[in-house]
């Protein structure tokens, strides 16, 4: 897959693609319906998305809502057969393109697409006065084609970015992942910790969930992915999610012990998919309290996982 940063300089081997437009935080099955109407065999897939979220930029105060970090809905895009990314910046000036500006600069002009697809609820442009319909004036006036998605709806409802967040508040990952179409993952670089993990004879790969929306806090039965290093590969474990309060306080992070390893991952990137939640976090009064709960943990986690 190729990525595209540069809006204003976009080679001609890279234009007149069919392209899916959106932020497609998580991927999620709704997401997926929208990519696959912009398949077409006279044309390569493409999907354009903006980095950051319009809404990190618009209301920085607001909590972390994201889902998927850029990195990882790139690599999620490219699973799933998405031939170019194209990651328009989100700045001021982006934000101030009226609807059909957006349409006549970014659209006709620097990508010069074949076709646009969207979903039925999208909405462009300063002050979002931009829809699905407008779009549809628009295409037939510049030259591409507009096909609108409807609503995906699953057994837990319609799939959608706030759904899934709130599956995970809830601590119900499988419900996510309905929505989803995949497990929910947490990915990244594995930092440097404590180590009190080792000392219990529990050593965790540690990992930032800064500016990612944060699951429910707790222990988690998890499948593992090392993505580059040595150890690359794929294995089984439980991870904890939150900050720690036996030893103080803490930022909140993910720590995750993988089933019969042994080795050093610093540095390696993981990817941890939540498969289901076993019990919230807990202050213990010793550590041998906590070791014994750990052990059960892992014991409870390898029974859910030998059946996923």
């Amino acid at each position: 897959m190729r990525i595209t940063r540069d809006i204003d300089f976009v080679p001609p081997e890279d234009k007149g693609a069919s392209v899916a437009i959106g932020n497609f935080d998580g991927v999620h099955l709704g997401h997926q319906a929208v990519i696959d109407l912009a398949r077409h065999a006279d044309a390569p897939l493409g999907v354009l998305t903006f980095e950051p979220h319009p809404r990190e930029v618009l209301r920085p105060e607001i909590p972390p809502f994201r889902l998927m970090n850029a990195e990882t809905r790139a690599h999620r895009l490219e699973e799933i057969g998405v031939e170019h990314l194209y990651e328009l910046p989100f700045t001021a000036a982006i934000s101030e393109l009226s609807d059909r500006a957006f349409a006549e600069h970014i659209l006709r002009d620097s990508l010069g697409v074949a076709n646009v697809v969207v979903g039925q609820d999208f909405c462009f442009g300063k002050g979002r006065t931009g829809n699905a319909d407008s779009l549809r004036r628009f295409g037939s006036e510049m030259g591409f084609g507009v096909t609108v998605a409807p609503i995906l709806r699953t057994a837990s409802g319609a799939a959608s970015s706030t759904a899934i967040r709130a599956a995970l508040s809830d601590g119900k990952p499988r419900i996510a992942a309905e929505m989803l179409g995949h497990w929910h993952r947490i990915d990244g670089p594995v930092i440097q910790g404590d180590q009190r993990g080792r000392d219990l004879g529990f050593p965790t790969a540690n990992m930032s969930i800064d500016g990612l929306y944060p699951p429910k806090f707790g222990v988690y039965a998890v499948l593992v992915k090392v993505l580059d290093g040595p150890y690359r590969g794929q294995y089984q474990g439980a991870a904890s999610i939150g900050v720690r309060p036996t030893f103080g306080v803490n930022a909140a992070n993910c720590e995750t012990y993988l089933f019969d390893f042994a080795g050093d991952l610093y540095g390696a990137h993981l990817s941890v998919a939540l498969v289901e939640h076993l019990r919230g976090e807990e202050w213990f009064d010793d550590v041998d309290a906590l070791i014994a709960q750990m052990n059960a943990d892992c014991a409870r986690a390898r029974g859910i996982l030998a059946h996923v």
